[in-house]
């Protein structure tokens, strides 16, 4: 051991004091820290950095109900502390605009109440939330009608989520499916018509009505601290140059907007996560057009490398892209917003491709959101086209389902995958994160910072059981909770350089 290092064993019951759960009003405000040089970071109001890793939570969207079973499934009062259990302190809740905004101009205010509620309640488990603008090609309403005729191999294709149906411009074309959900002339003309910003039947523009809808419910959580920032769109269908060029504008104008209904309801300024083009999931690659930003922002497209287009390891490629783009953008930080696969890839072994993909995030020290916590029989995922021209996804998520006949029941967790996605990680370092990495076969966690002040606040580091052997540098007195069957440890800096080694079991 080396000069100034001492070694400390944690045990439950011994020589760990446990507090009590983290209340809503100890989340720390977070904002971001650009950096074109070393790449941006996420901090709290004490400057410490961030690491954000939690789920996709779809149970508040409104997806298209396409068979008899509901596309959803309810959050139960017992999520928040499962999620938490899991060491995550971040869910990225869904919310769709066709129900915030179910007419021209008018805010559905129930519905964001019952927003409000879960996010208080993730709060409670010290959980930040994101609130994510879901979308998936354009809306629930563009499923094809009855007798729609579309040309082989094409087929009728499904509705899925995001935008309201009085929002939704089609001029009529077909609503066909051939191996994308995407390439569909109707909604190809949808998203046309929002990017040029084509009246409503009140005369207002939709994209005009969906900017105003972000500064009402920006307005509407502008004080929350534990509210981490508002996803302006999940995976805009932006094609080509043109679209591209578009996409920026229609950032500027939300960016904008949020920023008005933040002031406005008196409060501060959130992340605001924006995201690339739909296609980023499948390349890996290509930003969103230039647009007028803040050092608020936070750059989230989704790393399915490896999962999505080609199966095989995760694309470190991928990762050096966000952050390259990241740097075009003021430096921003980058959090991916969705990242995962088949649940059954978390095998255990050296192909775990969730281990893999997590190692990635710990050596670009960079925050994530799995999809997804529960899927429903019913979701338009799970649903069966054609399996010739397109096969259903398989259930990327936490629970594994009972879909026979009738049933729609939770049959209990993806045990292998729980295993891999409880390691033990850094939450927030005093001063600036330099390393971290987790051996799973091993259980050892290394983690090293520099420019800590005593002023900082602690350390806080996940562990997955709650007995451990701590080897620390630069860092003291030890206080911690119990999370599920893990806990997390707090740790105050000395000043200056420390390091963290622990043995977990």
């Amino acid at each position: 051991m080396g000069k100034g290092s001492f070694m400390l064993v944690l045990l439950v019951g011994l020589t760990i004091a446990f507090g009590s759960a983290t209340s809503a009003a100890s989340l720390p405000r977070l904002k971001a820290d650009p950096d074109t040089a070393r790449g941006g970071r996420i901090v709290d109001t004490k400057g410490r950095e961030v690491i954000l890793r939690g789920v996709n939570v779809n149970s508040l969207g409104q997806y298209w109900q396409g068979t008899s079973k509901p596309p959803t499934l309810p959050l139960e009062k017992k999520d928040p502390a499962r999620i938490a259990a899991i060491g995550w302190n971040l869910v990225r809740l869904i919310v769709s605009w066709s129900r915030v905004e179910p007419r021209p101009g008018v805010i559905n205010t129930a519905y964001l109440d019952r927003v409000a509620r879960w996010t208080g309640l993730m709060e409670e488990e010290g959980i930040y939330v994101m609130l994510d603008f879901h979308q998936d090609a354009w809306g629930p309403t563009l499923a094809a009608p009855d007798g729609q005729v579309c040309t082989p191999p094409a087929q009728p294709a499904f509705g899925w989520d995001g935008a309201p149906g009085w929002a939704t411009l089609d001029d009529g074309q077909p609503r066909c499916f051939t191996s994308n959900r995407e390439i569909n002339p109707a909604v190809r003309a949808a998203w046309t018509n929002f990017f040029d910003d084509k009246p409503a039947s009140d005369g207002v523009g939709i994209q005009t009505h969906y900017v105003r809808m972000l500064k009402r419910v920006a307005k509407r959580f502008a004080k929350d601290p534990g509210v981490a920032g508002i996803d302006i769109m999940n995976e805009p269908n932006a094609f080509g140059p043109v679209q591209t060029e578009q996409l920026g504008r229609f950032y500027g104008r939300s960016l904008k907007s949020i920023r008005a209904g933040e002031k406005a309801g008196g409060g501060f300024r959130h992340l605001v996560f924006f995201e690339p083009g739909v296609l980023w999931s499948l390349l890996g690659s290509g930003a969103p057009g230039p647009f007028n930003f803040d050092s608020n922002v936070d750059y989230s497209p989704h790393l399915y490398g490896g999962s999505i287009g080609a199966t095989g390891p995760p694309s470190r490629e991928s990762f050096e892209n966000a952050r390259a783009e990241a740097a075009g953008f003021g430096g921003a930080p980058v959090l991916t917003g969705e990242w995962g696969g088949d649940p059954l890839r978390a095998d255990g072994t050296g192909e775990d491709y969730f281990s893999q993909h997590l190692d990635l995030q710990d050596e670009f020290r960079i925050g994530s959101v799995l999809w997804t916590w529960k899927q429903s029989c019913g979701d338009p995922h799970a649903a069966t086209h054609d399996p010739d021209t397109a096969p259903p996804l398989p259930p990327w998520s936490v629970y594994r389902m009972d879909c026979e006949g009738n049933s729609n029941r939770i049959a209990g967790q993806y045990g292998k995958l729980v295993r891999s996605l409880r390691r033990a990680y850094v939450r927030r370092a005093p001063g600036r994160l330099a390393s971290m990495s987790f051996d799973p076969d091993t259980g050892r966690l290394r983690a090293s910072g520099k420019g800590a002040r005593r002023t900082d606040g602690p350390l806080e580091v996940y562990l997955p059981l709650t007995r451990a052997r701590l080897t620390l540098k630069g860092l003291n007195r030890v206080h911690a909770k119990k999370v599920g069957p893990g806990m997390v440890v707090w740790l105050a800096p000395k000043g200056g350089p420390w390091e963290l080694r622990a043995k977990v079991g």
